[in-house]
């Protein structure tokens, strides 16, 4: 069965402390230099983007998968990646609804530019993408769900903008199959008592071109699909041969 690196965690010009290099088209020619496969985009809270890296990384012969690295009520980040553009952006207009009406400061955290493939600007957000939304990290599994979507925690190990961080502890009721950590990970930390057994992956949570890593790190899908993609994420990670169908 084939095997494809991957890197599901990454920023574009939308997210305000995200470059203004970080294009569409720049990203997915990074990711190719790399030696990625399969790539996510997952700007905070939006997903204004999606659509142009989608096409560019198709010019490059990867596969990409819409997504948005969500800010739970608790401050908690959290990846939520679905199958298809459509999706993405249902899901992109509930959590614009579950944001404050707070106005994004430029000067300040940086602009939000919307581009096409081509990395065209098309305008600038003006909504404040960067701070938490009213979606509780009990919440956020359960709503990208119902967009056909995944999510889990992000970065779990680091001091800030982390589940265990935020609230001290990994708890099933939550309803995440995996969790992602940085490279940096503490060693031992997968021996604590609540997250023995919770299966986990790296990214490289890019916000500018020279921290997308080489590849290190795949998975052994059927076909290379954004369906295969979140089978193989809600199964834990899993050879085929022990996933839930």
């Amino acid at each position: 069965m084939p095997k494809f690196s991957f890197d599901l965690h990454m920023h574009s010009c939308l997210s305000p402390c995200g470059s203004e290099d970080n294009t569409p088209g720049n990203l997915a020619g990074m990711c190719a230099l790399a030696g990625l496969d399969i790539v996510a985009l997952t700007d905070h809270n939006a997903v204004g983007n999606c659509g142009a890296f989608l096409r560019a990384a198709e010019r490059y012969g990867l596969l990409a998968l819409p997504g948005m690295e969500l800010t739970s009520a608790e401050e908690a980040h959290i990846v939520c990646l679905f199958p298809g553009l459509a999706e993405a952006e249902e899901f992109g207009a509930l959590v614009k609804g579950r944001l404050p009406p707070i106005k994004n400061k430029r000067d300040i955290y940086g602009p939000q530019i919307l581009m096409d493939e081509d990395d065209n600007v098309l305008g600038e957000e003006d909504l404040f993408y960067a701070g938490a939304t009213t979606v509780s990290a009990y919440e956020a599994a359960a709503l990208a769900a119902s967009c056909g979507g995944l999510a889990y925690p992000a970065h779990i190990d680091r001091p800030s903008f982390s589940l265990l961080a935020n609230l001290g502890l990994w708890d099933p009721e939550m309803g995440f199959p995996l969790a992602e950590v940085s490279k940096n990970c503490p060693a031992g930390l997968f021996d604590r008592s609540d997250l023995k057994g919770v299966p986990h992956i790296t990214a490289c949570d890019a916000h500018y071109l020279d921290q997308i890593p080489d590849a290190h790190q795949s998975m052994e899908l059927p076909e290379r699909t954004p369906q295969a993609v979140l089978a193989w994420l809600k199964n834990g990670c899993k050879p085929l041969a022990d996933w839930k169908l």
